[in-house]
C-alpha cells in the first residue's frame, strides 16, 4: 500500500518541505533508507544521515533547518519521534486490518461473533464462544467450548485459548501462546506415582493485556488464574494455576511464577526470575533478572540475587564475593600472623 507524503503529513499535521507527491510503501532507519521509504529523525546523532538517506521521505521536527542539499521530502512536525510512533501504530492497524472467515476453518453454529470478525484459515472456534467486535483470529488458532473474547482482540498464528478463558478488550495473544492449559496439579501416592488432580478452574485476562509468544498461563484448579489490566507479559513466561497479576505489571522472559502467588500492581520483574508458589508480592515491586523469590515482598521492594534480598544490600555484598578470594587470602595471613606471636609468647 502507497502512501503520499501529503497524505502522512495529514495524519500527523504536518507541513511537507519538498514533493508532496513523493511517494513511500515501507518503512525504515533513515541510514538504511531507501527510494519508496518513510524515515524520521530526531536524535542529533543521527543527523549526518539527513544528507545522504535515500528515503523519499523523512519525518523531522519543525526547528530542523537543514546546512546542506537534501534528495528527501521533509514533514515538519512537533515531535519527529512521537509522531513517527503514531504513524507506526496506524500502520499497524491497516496491516492488521484483516476480516472475513477463510476457508478451511471450523466456527460452530453457537458462536456468537460481532462485525468485523476475522478468522484464519486451518481455526477452530468450538461450542457456545462469544466473539467481540473487531476480533483477529490467525491461520491455526483454536478456541475451545465457551470462551468469551472481548473487542478488538489479537490472536495471532497457532495461539491456543482453552475452554471456558474470558479474555477482554483490547488484547493482543502472540503466536504459540497457551491460556488455560491444566494447571500442574499431582498428588503424591504411598507407591512414589501421582495421581492428577481435575483442574476445573479458568483463566481470566482483563482489558490491555499484551501476552508474548510462548507464553503459557494454567487455568486455575479451582476459581480463576487472573491476568489484571494492562499487564504485559513477554515470551516464554510460566504463569501456574491460581495466579494472580495485578494492574500494569510488566515481566520479562523466562519467568516462572508458581502457583497461588499473587503479584500486586505496578510491579517490573526481569528475565528468568523464579518466584516460588503461595507467595504475596506487593506493590510497585522491582525484581531484577536471574533472581530467585522465596518469600513474600512488601510494597516498593527492589531485590536482586538468588535468593532474592534487597537490591542495595546485594550491590554491596557482591563487591565483597568479587574479591572473596582475595579477601580469604588476607584472613589465612591474619590467622599465620596470630599463630607465629602466639607460637613466640609460648617459646
Amino acid at each position: 500500500m502507497k502512501f503520499t507524503a501529503e497524505q502522512i503529513a495529514g495524519i500527523l499535521e504536518g507541513e511537507v518541505v519538498g514533493n508532496p507527491m513523493a511517494e513511500v510503501f515501507r518503512l525504515s532507519k533513515i541510514e538504511d533508507g531507501a527510494e519508496g521509504s518513510l524515515t524520521f529523525l530526531s536524535n542529533p546523532k543521527y543527523l549526518n544521515y539527513i544528507y545522504t538517506t535515500k528515503a523519499s521521505v523523512t519525518i523531522v521536527n519543525d526547528t530542523f533547518v537543514p546546512e546542506l542539499k537534501l534528495t528527501t521530502t521533509l514533514i515538519k512536525v512537533q515531535d519527529a519521534y512521537a509522531a513517527f510512533s503514531k504513524l507506526l501504530e496506524f500502520y499497524n492497524q491497516v496491516k492488521l486490518n484483516k476480516s472475513g472467515i477463510e476457508q478451511p476453518s471450523f466456527l460452530s453454529q453457537s458462536v456468537k461473533y460481532g462485525d468485523n470478525l476475522y478468522l484464519g484459515s486451518f481455526s477452530y472456534v468450538g461450542q457456545n464462544v462469544v466473539l467481540g467486535e473487531n476480533v483477529k483470529i490467525y491461520p491455526n488458532c483454536f478456541v475451545g467450548d465457551n470462551v468469551v473474547i472481548g473487542d478488538n482482540v489479537v490472536l495471532f498464528a497457532g495461539a491456543k485459548i482453552y475452554s471456558e478463558t474470558i479474555i477482554g478488550n483490547n488484547c493482543t495473544i502472540h503466536s504459540g501462546a497457551i491460556i488455560g492449559a491444566d494447571g500442574f496439579g499431582f498428588a503424591p501416592n504411598p507407591d512414589g506415582t501421582f495421581t492428577k488432580i481435575p483442574q476445573i478452574g479458568n483463566v481470566v485476562i482483563e482489558d490491555n493485556v499484551d501476552i508474548g509468544s510462548c507464553t503459557t498461563v494454567d487455568r486455575a484448579t479451582m476459581g480463576s488464574t487472573i491476568i489484571r489490566k494492562g499487564v504485559k507479559l513477554d515470551n516464554q513466561i510460566q504463569i501456574a494455576h491460581n495466579v494472580e497479576i495485578g494492574e500494569n505489571t510488566v515481566i520479562a522472559a523466562q519467568t516462572g511464577v508458581a502457583g497461588s502467588t499473587k503479584i500486586g500492581k505496578n510491579g517490573m520483574i526481569g528475565g528468568q526470575v523464579g518466584i516460588s508458589g503461595h507467595l504475596t508480592i506487593g506493590n510497585n515491586v522491582r525484581i531484577q533478572a536471574q533472581s530467585g523469590v522465596g518469600r513474600n515482598i512488601k510494597d516498593n521492594e527492589i531485590l536482586q540475587g538468588s535468593p532474592a534480598f534487597g537490591y542495595n544490600n546485594f550491590s554491596k555484598s557482591y563487591v565483597h564475593f568479587k574479591n572473596l578470594p582475595k579477601i580469604v587470602a588476607e584472613i589465612e595471613e591474619l590467622k599465620k600472623e596470630i599463630l607465629n606471636q602466639k607460637n613466640g609468647k609460648n617459646g
